[in-house]
């Protein structure tokens, strides 16, 4: 490689890496805020003051030592679950699971007024896999038609629902932040929910442009996700993970559970994920009766003005997104 094109490619290299060091630790944990801010700035600064010294020897060498604690720090920077966490994020689900009965414990069931004003209620129950008759994807728009946030909701015989979403488990003092999404910023957390709770804060509360898809699952293929899930929601507990905007965000936590093929986890649709639907009509997971248009203008959930999520909610939902 020719000295010119060399030091090119070094020097986009070294840009990219400083970049994201400073970033990652600006969006980083670590407290207070000044030292977090001031960390991010000493970092760019140093590597560029090395970078201008790489032709020394202890230029390199602190280029070279520089890089290799900062991967380190970042490599072995541990997820917790002893965080100051936002209201709605203070408690984790756990489940067990005993012969066909898989009990839940802590499902969230708020009442809100307002998103930011509500009422914090759970409650523990118990779910029959011999009695899991669907899975529902719902897909809530909240940035334009490209970007939604996707999760799941399993139904049972008898009006019994639970929906489940993977979600960044957001700390108090935190706002939120899709580029720290990128980085060790946020813990992974399943939320489980009653229905009126997950999905009716966004068509009631927060008037989100949400879609309800039954997907086509055999139901071995159901208990298997189900019980994915259920294992992920336990292992949580004592084992916490970071949430990453491309590796392990809403959409391939459902695709990885889902036992997706790669080539699916990574496509662009992932990332865009307000076509995940679109990406499960192409897996043959929805009905194809009828063109995709079709089918997406018939599950939009409508409400109407005012309406509030009551004890028939879940019915009334998939009722008016069938009409």
């Amino acid at each position: 490689m020719p000295g010119r094109l060399r030091h090119i490619t070094v020097l986009i290299a070294l840009v990219v890496f400083t970049t994201a060091g400073a970033l990652a630790l600006y969006y980083s944990t670590i407290t207070p805020s000044a030292l977090r801010c001031s960390l991010a700035a000493c970092f760019a600064g140093a590597m560029v003051a090395c970078y201008v010294a790489r032709h020394t020897y202890p230029g390199r060498l602190c280029l070279a030592g520089l890089s290799l604690s900062f991967c380190v720090w970042y490599l072995t920077d541990p997820p917790k679950n002893n965080r100051n966490w936002a209201g709605e994020y203070k408690v984790l689900a756990d489940a067990g699971v005993n012969g066909r009965i898989v009990h839940l414990k802590h499902i969230r069931n708020f009442i809100y007024k307002t998103e930011q004003d509500y009422i914090p209620r759970y409650y523990d129950a118990d779910f029959n896999l011999d009695r899991l008759d669907g899975v529902d994807l719902i897909t809530s728009y909240w940035a334009g038609d490209n970007i939604a946030h996707v999760f799941l909701s399993f139904s049972f015989e008898g009006g019994q629902h639970l929906a489940v979403s993977i979600e960044t488990r957001r700390q108090e003092t935190f706002p939120y932040s899709t580029i720290a999404g990128f980085f060790h910023h946020y813990e992974l957390i399943y939320v489980t929910a009653d229905e009126r709770d997950l999905i009716g804060v966004r068509t009631d509360i927060r008037r989100e442009r949400v879609y309800l898809y039954r997907l086509k699952l055999t139901p071995a293929v159901r208990e298997r996700l189900f019980l994915s899930y259920v294992n992920e929601i336990h292992t949580l507990n004592s084992r916490p993970q970071w949430y990453n905007t491309l590796t392990d965000n809403c959409t391939t936590g459902i695709l990885a559970r889902a036992g997706a093929q790669l080539r699916y986890r990574l496509d662009w649709r992932v990332l865009l994920s307000g076509h995940t639907a679109s990406l499960a009509y192409d897996l043959g997971l929805l009905d194809n009766t009828m063109t995709f248009p079709a089918l997406r203008d018939q599950s939009r959930i409508r409400r109407k003005s005012g309406a509030v999520p009551g004890p028939d909610y879940s019915e009334e939902i998939r009722r008016h997104a069938a009409e």
